[in-house]
């Protein structure tokens, strides 16, 4: 009787230890599923340039930043605006439906979230412009200065490259 006393315990200690490293395991797939979901949930920046040398796929969402180009904004009826994001180094045609910023007009810093479509047009689901005179999303502002299209000027502000300074 000992004996199977015996077996009986060291099953039991085999089964825990089975149910403990299924428990670590599932644990372990559980976590790298959570990874998996949030990075690809995460809403990815990007400048037109950035969007022309790595495209990304239709459908995924992203927020598309940089200057609406001058004369690119065209307001269609059922309050649909098109417009081209630009960075200096490309453009990137934009559709979106809705009431945009007040701020929103060319030459100004704008992102806009949302996904390409199967053509390559983005549709945006927002658009966000910059609040004041002195301020630009500073995704746009780092991709402009890379890309040196903008520079910091005198007074600290975000100048084009090509424009003159007062006093300069």
């Amino acid at each position: 009787m000992s004996r199977l006393s015996g077996n009986r315990a060291h099953k039991r200690k085999q089964q825990r230890l089975v149910m403990g490293l299924a428990g670590l395991f599932g644990l372990a797939i559980a976590g790298a599923l959570l990874v998996l979901a949030l990075g690809e949930g995460a809403n990815h920046f990007r400048t037109p340039a950035d969007l022309a040398e790595r495209p990304i796929e239709p459908g995924r969402s992203f927020r598309l930043g940089g200057l609406v180009a001058e004369g690119s904004v065209d307001k269609l009826g059922d309050s649909t605006i098109t417009f081209r994001v630009t960075d200096g180094a490309a453009e990137q045609l934009v559709r979106f439906r809705g009431i945009v910023p007040d701020l929103f007009r060319e030459g100004q810093g704008v992102i806009a979230e949302g996904v390409l479509d199967s053509a390559g047009l983005f549709v945006a689901s927002n658009v966000l412009a910059k609040h004041d005179e002195t301020y630009m999303p500073p995704e746009v502002a780092e991709a402009l200065k890379e890309r040196g299209e903008w520079r910091e000027g005198a007074d600290g502000k975000l100048v084009p490259v090509n424009s003159a300074e007062p006093g300069s």
